[in-house]
């Protein structure tokens, strides 16, 4: 689907795998998925939460978010990033800046080698875990979702590792089993395919078919970065869970309500 074709309805029935694709936002993406199925038996409930890359929108990708229903859009990204490429206004939507850090562009430019590259991203996604500005970022975003009661957007640059840890915790707390958690995080390989094939023609002309296989660590989704991130939980609080209790100060009010607005 287009963002010129005729938008369904943001409801539980009748949606197909996907609710809208859009030209200008390649990674943009329901939370749940096609309604990713629960431990108990639930499923996860579509059109409520969004997620995305950089919101550089046309104004018919635009106007397609709205017509979603849209009214909360929280940018992930640092200042620097905001500053660079500002997201385009939504109508209806309000404007968040919740930053969390992402893959530093200095560290980038001077990437030398796979194993650096591999280095970085393991750096960052532990980063979620152990950078205390990272958690008040990522404590903030849920207890945001769960405090709305009309669909949101959340986005980083690339929509690939603060968005994709994000989703990660979302689906975690909504009961959707670890295998499917992965799945979905790595669809950002498929569906951002041409954005990543593009920058890394950039880098084989620029660069050097050599820099190719270096600067792709950083423009793809891993299971290993994910890993990293969750070994990262485990080894400081405990788990997953004691990550949201105790890193992200997240209590059982606050997980329950997020639950009845992600499933069924």
């Amino acid at each position: 689907m287009t963002s010129d074709d005729t938008l369904p309805a943001a409801t539980d029935e009748g949606l197909g795998e996907e609710l809208v694709r859009l030209a200008s936002a390649d990674n943009f993406r329901d939370v749940a998925g096609p309604g990713y199925a629960t431990a108990d038996g639930g499923a996860l409930r579509r059109g409520v939460l969004f997620r995305s890359n950089e919101l550089t929108l046309t104004d018919e990708d635009a106007d397609a978010l709205a017509r979603l229903g849209i009214t909360a859009i929280f940018d992930l990204r640092d200042s620097h990033e905001v500053e660079a490429h500002p997201d385009a206004p939504v109508p209806g939507a309000t404007w968040r800046h919740v930053e969390v850090k992402g893959i530093p562009m200095d560290t980038v430019t001077t990437l030398e080698s796979r194993e650096q590259g591999l280095a970085v991203m393991g750096e960052v996604y532990r980063g979620f875990v152990e950078k205390e500005g990272g958690r008040e970022a990522f404590s903030t975003l849920l207890r945001e979702v769960a405090a709305g009661d009309a669909p949101q957007l959340f986005h980083c640059t690339a929509g690939k590792d603060r968005t994709g840890w994000a989703s990660a915790l979302l689906l975690h707390v909504a009961g959707v089993d670890r295998a499917t958690v992965l799945e979905d995080y790595l669809l950002t390989n498929t569906i951002s395919s041409a954005t990543r094939t593009k920058y890394l023609g950039m880098v084989r002309e620029h660069l050097g078919e050599e820099k190719v296989d270096v600067y792709e660590t950083v423009m793809v989704a891993d299971a290993d970065y994910l890993q990293q991130a969750y070994d990262a939980a485990d080894a400081t609080y405990g788990s997953l869970d004691g990550y949201l209790a105790d890193g992200l100060g997240l209590g059982p009010d606050t997980l329950t309500a997020l639950r009845a607005r992600l499933v069924v």
